[in-house]
């Protein structure tokens, strides 16, 4: 049976987290609009540059060239853009995910224990039913790390495809570029 001071500890642990998450959180979204400022900035001054160069073509032969030796600049700066965002949302939800396997080991555990103090305690021959309830244990217990296990390789799997579509968008515009 629970204590009093088992549940005011448990209590405080929670919040603890719970803080602990909150903090993370407001980190990522400051992390977020610091990248969009910057962004904002650069893709300010940019367009300065390019109306002033856009108001010195002289002919659509140096208007196709200078468009075209925009667009290497702009897809690398597109996929450095991705590249930083997806950064920071995976490093915040690598918080989130943590804390909650932790949370998930901890309830885990102190499940188990309660099985096995009530187990210890159950009456003779109540052994099948004893070995039932173990068994049940132990199997949603693997249950829940084959799902976790399963959510990290597709986590893994969804970012390797994410590197990947950002690289070969990257290296797509470097033969468009030069063409013109």
């Amino acid at each position: 049976m629970l204590t009093i001071e088992q549940i005011l500890a448990s209590q405080k642990a929670n919040v603890e987290t719970l803080l602990g998450l909150t903090s993370k959180a407001f980190e990522g979204v400051e992390k977020i609009v610091e990248l969009n400022l910057t962004a904002s900035k650069a893709a300010l001054a940019e367009s300065g540059e390019h109306a002033k160069a856009l108001l010195g073509v002289k002919d659509a032969q140096e208007l196709i060239a200078l468009q075209s030796s925009l667009l290497q600049p702009l897809a690398e700066k597109t996929a450095a853009y991705s590249r930083r965002l997806y950064e920071i949302t995976q490093g915040t939800s690598g918080e989130f995910s943590k804390a909650l396997e932790a949370q998930t080991a901890e309830a885990q555990q102190k499940f188990a224990s309660m099985v096995d103090a009530a187990t210890r305690h159950a009456p003779a021959g109540s052994e099948a039913a004893v070995a039932v309830l173990k068994n049940s244990v132990a199997t949603a217990t693997h249950a829940l790390d084959s799902v976790q296990k399963a959510v990290k390789q597709a986590t893994d799997v969804a970012e390797a495809n994410f590197n990947a579509v950002v690289n070969t968008a990257a290296d797509l515009t470097k033969p468009a570029a030069k063409k013109h």
